[in-house]
């Protein structure tokens, strides 16, 4: 099996929340990119390697037990400190629309789960990404 990077690993996870529902929306991609150019973790980061890592995992996503086998590439190359970052990008792309759909939490949950995130910091960093989407 190969191995992915950390800054990889985030990228698939975000891309893995996005395509979750079928479709990867504009507003998702966009979130994605602004992420990628402004979270201190894509520190070093090469941005112009944004697409062709995401269209990495949407290849082993198509394969046969392809979430499966991009799970166990992040959890092996996220070490502890990073794995509650990746939840909270997970968290991002799945609220970007405004409407959660229910794929977009079942795969939110197998992440946590896939990760080791506790619940009740999975539960502290999901009402920070609610409150951020809070409109007047």
């Amino acid at each position: 099996m190969t191995t992915i990077n950390e800054h990889s690993a985030l990228v698939y996870v975000m891309v893995i929340v996005s395509a979750s529902d079928g479709s990867m929306s504009d507003k998702e991609l966009r979130t994605i990119g602004t992420v990628v150019k402004g979270l201190p973790a894509f520190s070093g980061f090469d941005s112009d390697r944004l697409v062709a890592t995401a269209q990495q995992c949407a290849e082993i996503l198509s394969e046969p037990d392809g979430l499966e086998t991009v799970l166990s590439l992040v959890r092996d190359a996220l070490p502890g400190h990073l794995r509650e970052t990746a939840y909270w990008l997970a968290l991002e792309v799945a609220l970007t629309d405004s409407r959660v759909m229910l794929e977009e939490i079942r795969i939110v949950e197998t992440i946590r789960r896939a990760l080791g995130v506790d619940k009740l910091v999975a539960a502290a960093l999901e009402r920070g990404a609610r409150a951020r989407y809070q409109v007047v």
